[in-house]
């Protein structure tokens, strides 16, 4: 793929006798959406801790518009362009919608040891334009402690988006939201993704999410890619059908 963002060549990491991830390959393009699903103990979470550098591959290649960044700490990947938001949403609940994306641009010019007590206004500007983004700019002021989740959610997303970066890796982004929110959330990251050409790799256990959403999907069992495609090529694959989505899809 000549415009891919993040390529995977032969990964493969093991705990124990157990193989989590076995000789897995793919490539995610500029302003992509590639869902990776599959069933619990897939690997899936071990194949995102392996992208961002929580965790090292026993074998394998990930290149990062070209550079190969296994053995970068995450802080470094995160560095060269990629975000990441998580299952549990991680945000100070302490902390103003508005500071919360703040304290990423900060940390993202590098001048997070100047931040003493407080914001003031330096990124205002920048982060209320990010908040703007993804709907949150009229509660800019209200602590984090105090939102819904589905608010949370898209705080997080306006924190990724603050490193602006190149790749987005997001795991599990609509768990714990309401199914209208979750649609909602994965439109809205589509179309910034598209916008600013951004390439994105996510989880997710809603399929709904997943086949409105992806623009290609990869399936991994046991570790394995056992598929891969448009979502009507995976949706009809029979190997997926038997080991993920069942007669009900």
């Amino acid at each position: 793929m000549s415009s891919a963002v993040l390529q995977v060549e032969g990964l493969h990491k093991a705990f124990g006798g157990v193989q989590a991830v076995a000789d897995v390959s793919f490539a995610v393009a500029a302003g992509e959406m590639l869902a990776l699903i599959g069933p619990n103990g897939a690997g899936k979470s071990t194949c995102f801790n392996m992208l961002n550098g929580q965790l090292s591959p026993d074998a394998g290649i990930v290149r990062l518009e070209g550079r190969d960044i296994v053995g970068l700490r995450p802080r470094a990947i995160w560095r060269l362009g990629v975000g990441r938001t998580f299952q549990i949403t991680a945000t100070f609940a302490s902390l103003s919608v508005r500071e919360n994306v703040q304290m990423a641009l900060y940390s993202h010019t590098g001048r997070l040891r100047s931040l003493v007590r407080r914001f003031g206004a330096a990124f205002r500007p920048e982060a209320d334009a990010l908040l703007e983004q993804v709907g949150m700019f009229d509660q800019a002021d209200r602590v984090c402690g105090v939102l819904a989740y589905g608010d949370l959610k898209r705080v997080e997303l306006a924190i990724a988006l603050a490193n602006q970066p190149r790749l987005l890796l997001m795991d599990e982004p609509t768990a714990g939201m309401a199914p209208k929110e979750r649609v909602a959330l994965m439109e809205l990251t589509a179309q910034l993704a598209r916008a600013r050409n951004i390439a994105v790799l996510f989880t997710e256990h809603d399929m709904d999410v997943v086949f409105s959403q992806a623009d290609r999907i990869i399936v991994l069992d046991r570790g394995q890619l056992i598929a891969g495609g448009t979502p009507e090529e995976v949706r009809s694959n029979p190997n997926v059908r038997a080991v993920y989505l069942g007669s009900v899809h």
